[in-house]
């Protein structure tokens, strides 16, 4: 079951959102009425989605909960308000949002808005837990096998007789096979593998290149630049900014 943290000073809107979300089989993990229990409860709840009210005790501190999502967190969340002045709709895009319900809201305004972040939250995992699709019905059984084991594995350090040691062939030839197929040497696969993974972490999340590195299994900041520009041809820092 899917567990939203609501973020509302009005408590009669608050209890009608609650109404809402679970008429749809959805948990409301809790009510916060200003930002300080908003910041305590997110990280003591890690909601799976926060719908948040822009003005807070007459504060726009709404915004300032979106921007610690968007930076710190993967964890989508929903502005909940009456502003649509340019000045708030420009501030609020700022800091990315999974989608925006004004008030006052019909039923079906928030249910279509709150599946559109899960489902948008559903593509991007799918996207990162397997940027490098494996051909199924080109591929032998033995191949494909070492793929979705590097796959599982991507962060760990995987060595050549270890995958070699799970076909029947000797390290040379299951080598020679895997080009074959896959059309790289094991070792150029493991690598574009992790920098497909990077690059969705540099384009749609705030996450630290150099907690990027340590999730691919890097050693360290420098070993995984080097990697990145190595294959994409330019930094990861370059890489970003196209995207911001």
């Amino acid at each position: 079951m899917k567990n939203i943290l609501i973020v509302e000073d009005e408590l009669i809107i608050a209890k009608d959102l609650e109404r809402i979300l679970r008429s749809q089989n959805w948990n409301v993990s809790g009510i916060c009425t200003h930002a300080a229990e908003a910041f305590q409860k997110i990280g003591t709840l890690s909601p799976d989605l926060v719908l948040i009210d822009i003005i807070l005790k007459g504060k726009k501190e709404g915004i300032d909960i979106g921007r610690f999502l968007a930076n710190s967190t993967e964890i989508p969340f929903i502005y909940v308000t009456s502003f649509t002045d340019r000045t708030t709709i420009d501030e609020v895009t700022s800091t990315t949002p999974s989608g925006y319900v004004v008030k006052p809201f019909r039923t079906a305004d928030v249910v279509t808005a709150v599946e559109v972040a899960f489902a948008a939250k559903h593509k991007r995992k799918k996207a990162i837990e397997n940027p490098i699709p494996i051909p199924l019905e080109e591929v032998p059984i033995k191949i494909r096998r070492v793929a979705e084991y590097i796959h599982d594995n991507f962060d760990k350090r995987l060595k050549i007789d270890t995958l070699a040691s799970m076909t029947p062939w000797n390290p040379h030839h299951f080598i020679r096979n895997f080009k074959k197929y896959l059309g790289d040497t094991p070792y150029q696969y493991i690598l574009k593998y992790k920098m497909g993974k990077a690059k969705i972490l540099l384009e749609k999340t705030k996450m630290p290149i150099s907690q990027i590195a340590a999730e691919l299994g890097f050693s360290n900041h420098s070993s995984f630049s080097t990697a990145f520009l190595k294959i994409e041809k330019r930094t990861a820092e370059s890489y970003r900014r196209t995207f911001q």
